[in-house]
């Protein structure tokens, strides 16, 4: 378990709890993984038929070392989009794209 209780806590009171086996302490912090709407968020994770993300098999956000990957991963996204707004590039939300056709024309 972390010391440090801004980087970790368990909420063992939780229905879903726990919502991974296998794992002894479970970090409940990110229960709903900040990079989840990223396609490509690092984490272990499968499409379902409906390509719907099922990210039960990614463990990332309740792992010790999941707290300053998260943070990295963030922290890097935003330098990275601070750096296209500086440089005057537009981001599509929708796809993450750069200056895609239809942006161009408005």
């Amino acid at each position: 378990m972390q010391k440090e209780s801004y980087r970790w806590f368990s909420n063992r009171k939780c229905k879903y709890y726990p919502c991974h086996k296998g794992i002894e302490e479970i970090n409940c912090l990110f229960c709903f993984c900040p990079l989840y709407w990223f396609p490509d968020c690092g984490g272990s994770y499968v499409l379902t038929e409906e390509g719907v993300k099922d990210c039960s098999g990614c463990l990332k956000p309740h792992l010790p070392v999941g707290y300053d990957e998260i943070l990295a991963e963030i922290s890097a996204r935003i330098k990275t989009q601070s750096a296209r707004k500086g440089s005057g590039q537009k981001n599509n939300p929708k796809t993450g794209n750069e200056n895609t056709p239809a942006d161009m024309e408005h």
